[in-house]
């Protein structure tokens, strides 16, 4: 474990990787179950409305980016200051995801049905983040057998050719199966087979002389948002908190 820990993470520069996901987690959580406390009016928290102007959190949210990211590039990968400079990116992107909705709609969509785009957000930022970590590069690693680099050069050449079947996933309108399919290759190759989503970039260039490619895909699209919708928001409620009707 000691051999791996250092070969993967200390060596190519990936433990500010590291403590900007755990943060950006963490801080996305209790920043969760503090406006659920505040919402029901349970604790000692309170709204932050100086002046009578609601404070949104993503306000100090956006300062910590800015501090953590400027204090990030003007040093390296390695040493206190990086992995200070990642945490306060990490609590700070949290944050602003956390009303990623908010920022859309330009309106306090915090408790709507709308607000829980912020938790699919966040739930692709883990998934994103999660591979770049996982990922066995072959750069920022020194000394390496020609076994060991060839394994790294096939790891990334396999990745490579499942990132251009997420490429037309997402194109076909299809961003959840995109987003497990970065992490389960499987899924982004059957994503990339199917028939695109009716108002997907894929369909309107590509269906546009097929009418029936075009019914069938929305009527495929129709069927699976009966099936998973559903399904789909208890999972982003059980997360982020139900809607206030």
């Amino acid at each position: 474990m000691g051999d791996w820990w250092a070969r993967n993470i200390i060596e190519p520069g990936k433990f500010p990787l590291l403590l900007a996901l755990s943060a950006f987690v963490v801080t996305f959580a209790v920043t969760r179950l503090v406006t659920r406390m505040i919402r029901a009016g349970r604790g000692p928290f309170r709204n932050v409305t100086p002046g009578g102007v609601h404070v949104h959190h993503v306000v100090p949210g956006i300062l910590l980016m800015t501090v953590g990211g400027f204090t990030a590039l003007a040093g390296g990968r390695h040493g206190w200051g990086s992995g200070i400079a990642a945490v306060l990116f990490g609590v700070g992107t949290g944050l602003v995801l956390d009303e990623f909705a908010l920022v859309l709609h330009l309106h306090d969509v915090y408790w709507s049905k709308e607000g829980s785009q912020s938790v699919e957000v966040v739930i692709v930022t883990v998934a994103l983040t999660g591979l770049l970590l996982g990922g066995f590069l072959p750069f920022g690693v020194d000394s390496m057998s020609a076994d060991e680099e060839q394994n790294r050069l096939n790891a990334v050449s396999t990745v490579t050719v499942n990132l251009a079947f997420v490429l037309v996933t997402l194109l076909k309108g299809k961003v959840r199966m995109a987003v497990l399919g970065v992490l389960v290759p499987p899924v982004a190759f059957v994503g990339a087979l199917r028939l695109a989503r009716p108002a997907s970039p894929w369909a309107k260039r590509a269906y546009r002389e097929r009418p029936r490619a075009r019914a069938r895909a929305t009527l495929r699209a129709a069927r699976h948002d009966r099936r998973w919708n559903g399904l789909r928001r208890r999972l982003n409620y059980l997360i982020g908190g139900a809607p206030t009707e």
